[in-house]
C-alpha cells in the first residue's frame, strides 16, 4: 500500500499495543477468537504494561490515511520468545484488512535498521510454527534457536 508510511510510535499511542498484541495472538484459519482479556493474562501484560518506562523500549507502527494498521515493538522482557535478559524480543501484528499488502515486511525491516542504529546484538521473537509469518522472518534473517512443539523462537544477529 503505497499510501502507508512507517514511523516511530508516539507515547501518547503506546495504549494501542494492547489492540496489537491481541492482533498478534495467531488462530488458525476457522478457529474461535480468544476473548480480548487474554491480553491482561500475566504472560501478556509484559508486552505491554508500562510500555516506554524501559530505555531499550521501542515501537513503530504503519499509518495509512490517517490511521494505525500495523505495529512492531520490541523491549527486553522475559516473555515467549526470550533468549536471554538484554536481548530485546519483537512483537509485530498487522490488521486484518491491511495483511498481505508488504506492510508487515517493512515494519519489521524498519525496526531492524533502528535497532541496528542503536547497536542492539540480537533480537527474538516466537512464532507458531504454523504461522505464515515464519516465512517473513526466515527471508529477512532470522534464525531458529529453540522450538517447542508450537512455536519457533527465532533470533536475528546483527
Amino acid at each position: 500500500m503505497s499510501d502507508c508510511f512507517i514511523r516511530n510510535m508516539q507515547p501518547e499511542e503506546y495504549g494501542l499495543l494492547k489492540d496489537f498484541l491481541y492482533e498478534a495472538i495467531f488462530r488458525p484459519q476457522g478457529a474461535p477468537a480468544p476473548p480480548y482479556e487474554i491480553v491482561n493474562h500475566p504472560a501478556l501484560r509484559l508486552y505491554h504494561e508500562e510500555f516506554g518506562s524501559e530505555k531499550q523500549d521501542l515501537a513503530l507502527c504503519a499509518e495509512c490515511r490517517a490511521e494505525v494498521v500495523g505495529a512492531i515493538w520490541c523491549r527486553c522482557m522475559n516473555g515467549y520468545g526470550h533468549v536471554a535478559d538484554d536481548i530485546p524480543e519483537l512483537a509485530m501484528a498487522v490488521k486484518a484488512l491491511f495483511r498481505g499488502h508488504g506492510i508487515g515486511k517493512r515494519l519489521l525491516q524498519k525496526l531492524l535498521d533502528e535497532l541496528k542504529g542503536r547497536g542492539c546484538r540480537e533480537v527474538s521473537l516466537s512464532v507458531q510454527k504454523i504461522n505464515f509469518a515464519c516465512e517473513l522472518y526466515r527471508k529477512a534473517g532470522f534464525h531458529t534457536v529453540r522450538e517447542t512443539e508450537e512455536e519457533y523462537i527465532m533470533v536475528y544477529r546483527f
